[in-house]
């Protein structure tokens, strides 16, 4: 007789959808840092006695650390292991905010909620992304597009709960709280995450089989990427992509407040924190779902359809400003029309230069978004106070959308058919 016994917890965690479930939720522990910094930003401003362009650093310190450190922290990642390294990265993100609550000057913001929670964060997005391509083989843009979906989607199930609890109990109540929350969520994910076997391959999957005849059939090292155009192509491209969307991202709290919305209900809820929740929602949902299009119709045309989107959504977020609805629903479809650059270029710079060392690589192209930071938050808001208006911020974002669309149509495609050309 044979007797059926219970899968051990080893065997469990072993399984690659329990691997992408926790990588999920380490996602979504680090998601509200960036995706609910709006709502702090006018009790800072009270506090501190600070300008919005000042204040905007501490955002762009955040997305900085969190990028331009990414291939050391993809190193220190599979140095040490993703258990390690990624509850170390979620102690580092909710301690920032445990240590922002206390800060009395722009410096002490500046190194705890920007420097400390960027450096925490960027361990985790880059060694969540690089974990699943490995456990994901076969399934990279789903499996990379979901977990990108948890850090959009995260701040979801945070932003009434920390709008609500700011202006009941102040912010630096709210910081301790969510602080210690998030972080607990993060090493407890972090506990469970298992790196496959360098042999591991899902049942069905051959190696040897390329999908699609845009995908690489071996594997550049950083050192061929950084020698070769089309990388460069891409991170123009998504400095691009990424400073127009954080100049949206990083100021919606003021432009609600500015033209008188943000508090106006809208189905019974003040128009900012909905819209704010409405984001992430469609935040989340463009990264699987753009991802599984560009599947069907390639990167590039998937790329030329979603950034053409989000510049239409933005001239017309523009024209409704002053419409609490509108705002609310616009804002939504502008986050679709730019979330998906978190699915999109990891999977198009993964087909182009293989798996092996996707992990490292995509660390090099993520330092674009730390770029987009430089240019988003601060020169928006430096923009506006310059020019009086924001008409200036959204023209210029409208263009930059429509330019990355026309250049990934033209440009990029013909140059990645080519270099399948030349290395076949």
């Amino acid at each position: 007789m044979s007797v059926a016994t219970a899968p051990t917890q080893s065997a469990v965690l072993a399984n690659r959808w329990v691997q992408l479930v926790l990588g999920i939720i380490a996602m979504m522990s680090i998601s509200s840092p960036q995706y609910v910094w709006t709502l702090f930003t006018g009790p800072l401003n009270l506090k501190l006695g600070t300008t919005l362009a000042e204040l905007q650093w501490t955002f762009s310190l955040l997305i900085v650390l969190q990028t331009f450190f990414s291939p050391f922290q993809a190193y220190l990642v599979d140095r040490f292991g993703p258990k390690l390294l990624i509850s170390a990265g979620a102690v580092l993100s909710g301690g920032s905010w445990v240590l922002a609550s206390q800060a009395t000057s722009l410096t002490a913001l500046y190194i705890t909620y920007g420097i400390i929670g960027g450096f925490g964060t960027g361990i985790i997005y880059v060694g969540i992304i690089g974990l699943m391509v490995r456990w994901f083989p076969d399934r990279r843009g789903l499996a990379t597009g979901l977990a990108a979906a948890g850090y959009g989607f995260g701040a979801f199930f945070t932003n009434f709960p920390i709008d609500s609890m700011i202006k009941s109990s102040g912010y630096e109540h709210t910081l301790l709280v969510w602080g210690i929350i998030q972080g607990v969520i993060g090493v407890a994910a972090a506990l469970g995450l298992r790196v496959p076997s360098e042999d591991y391959r899902p049942a069905g999957y051959d190696p040897t089989i390329v999908q699609t005849e845009m995908q690489s059939r071996r594997s550049f090292s950083p050192q061929e990427m950084l020698t070769n155009p089309i990388f460069y192509l891409l991170f123009v491209m998504m400095a691009m992509m990424s400073t127009s969307g954080l100049m949206v991202v990083s100021n919606v709290g003021p432009f609600a407040n500015e033209y008188n919305v943000a508090q106006v209900l809208v189905l019974g809820m003040a128009a900012l924190p909905l819209s704010l929740t409405l984001s992430r929602v469609t935040n989340g949902l463009t990264r699987p779902f753009f991802g599984w299009v560009s599947d069907h119709i390639g990167r590039e045309n998937t790329m030329a359809l979603a950034f053409s989107l989000e510049a239409v959504a933005i001239l017309v977020l523009f024209a409704f400003l002053d419409n609490p609805a509108m705002f609310v629903v616009l804002t939504g479809l502008v986050f679709f029309g730019w979330g998906e650059i978190f699915s999109l270029f990891p999977s198009t710079l993964t087909d182009t230069f293989g798996t092996k060392y996707a992990a490292t690589n995509y660390g090099f192209l993520y330092i674009a978004q730390g770029v987009g930071s430089i240019l988003g938050g601060p020169a928006a808001a430096y923009l506006k106070q310059f020019t009086g208006s924001w008409t200036a911020v959204f023209v210029l974002v409208a263009c930059l959308d429509a330019l990355t669309a026309i250049l990934a149509i033209t440009v990029l495609k013909q140059m990645r058919r080519k270099h399948f050309e030349a290395t076949r």
